[in-house]
């Protein structure tokens, strides 16, 4: 446990290191976990950054996304590092990703990525490897031994699979047009035109194959706290998450 001053209210909260958070394409985890983790001083680890990465990589190198071994052996075999942004770094960005060396932050948000992640995120072997990658990062900051005080973990298995024991889970979720219309704006603020028609069915298809996958499908775990985003802001939901965090700690009190 770490004990964070919470300028906002000026209390003091006796915190987990890890903090995991699921949920659907577009229902805010992101977003949500990133501000989290400002708030408390943890590091914000995106784990979906890492299967975006993969399928990337796949699509420069020409591979077929369904054949399996190849993108398994891909995903085995690249070096993907996710660290926080430099200070000088105006882009907007959550996180820098770097495949292999490369600066791929926002190459890996196109929408052709879009479309395929989930094809790439269901091959088992790719999930055994960056699962076996994710639970190492948790490790060192379970232990205290890491760059920051404690880590939110965002993805769409960390409480169900990566990080089952994870002390506090959340399961953001909100409507499939919802979700659609924010990854639409989204696209528009980095000048991209996609219909929003088309930006919705591709979050449907998204929907159900993350949902429908064999191995480690989206789903709220057992003890996951599910808050749904539809109409409040992200200072709101950052409260609820702040709010049950304290609600834990008086419980194991």
């Amino acid at each position: 446990m770490v004990e964070i001053d919470n300028a906002a209210d000026s209390e003091k909260m006796e915190l987990p290191r890890i903090i995991a958070i699921d949920g659907p394409a577009a229902s805010g985890k992101s977003t949500v976990g990133f501000a989290v983790a400002q708030r408390i001083n943890y590091l914000y680890f995106d784990t979906g950054a890492m299967y975006r990465a993969v399928t990337w990589a796949a699509m420069a190198r020409g591979l077929d996304l369904a054949d399996l071994d190849a993108i398994g052996t891909l995903a085995e075999s690249l070096v993907i590092d996710i660290s926080a942004p430099q200070p000088d770094t105006s882009d907007g960005r959550q996180t820098t990703v770097l495949v292999d060396g490369q600066d791929v932050t926002w190459a890996i948000r196109s929408p052709d990525v879009d479309r395929s992640v989930s094809v790439v995120a269901a091959n088992p072997r790719v999930r055994v490897a960056l699962t076996r990658h994710q639970r190492r990062i948790s490790e060192r900051f379970s232990a205290g031994i890491s760059e920051a005080v404690g880590l939110v973990m965002v993805g769409r298995d960390i409480g169900t699979v990566v990080l089952p024991d994870a002390p506090i889970k959340i399961y953001l979720d909100a409507s499939a047009e919802e979700r659609a219309r924010r990854r639409y704006e989204e696209l528009r603020r980095r000048g991209k035109e996609v219909p929003y028609a088309a930006v919705l069915a591709d979050m449907r298809r998204r929907d159900d194959i993350d949902t429908h996958r064999a191995v480690a499908p989206l789903r709220a775990a057992a003890d996951a706290h599910i808050l749904d985003t539809t109409g409040f802001t992200i200072e709101e939901i950052v409260e609820q998450i702040l709010d049950l965090m304290r609600r834990e700690e008086v419980k194991r009190d």
